[in-house]
């Protein structure tokens, strides 16, 4: 399936500060449909390059990571339960900053 992620907020600097990725993201073997559980797996294994504990807390972003799939909160499309369709855009921003 091809995805686009951005990353913004200071996330771009655990991917090698590239802030936009065209991607190609295989579904599960027992599955039909792409979740965001596993993207973020996927995003993990794939694309996070240095300290992983800054993008996920669990099998989860971390709390202060804002996640818009196609322009839409993720929390109001079921966050780790949200169906991906080929296309989609997926933007991590992080809210954390210093002062």
């Amino acid at each position: 399936m091809q995805l686009t992620l951005e990353f913004g907020g200071g996330l771009e600097l655990l991917c090698q500060s590239v802030k936009i990725h065209n991607v190609q993201v295989d579904t599960p073997v027992k599955e039909e449909k792409l979740t965001m559980k596993d993207l973020l797996s996927w995003v993990c294994t794939n694309l996070i390059k240095e300290r992983p504990e800054m993008f996920m807390k669990g099998d989860s972003v971390r709390p202060g990571v804002l996640v818009l799939v196609n322009d839409c909160d993720w929390e109001l499309s079921g966050q780790l339960d949200t169906t991906l369709e080929e296309k989609d855009v997926v933007v991590f921003i992080s809210t954390l900053h210093g002062g």
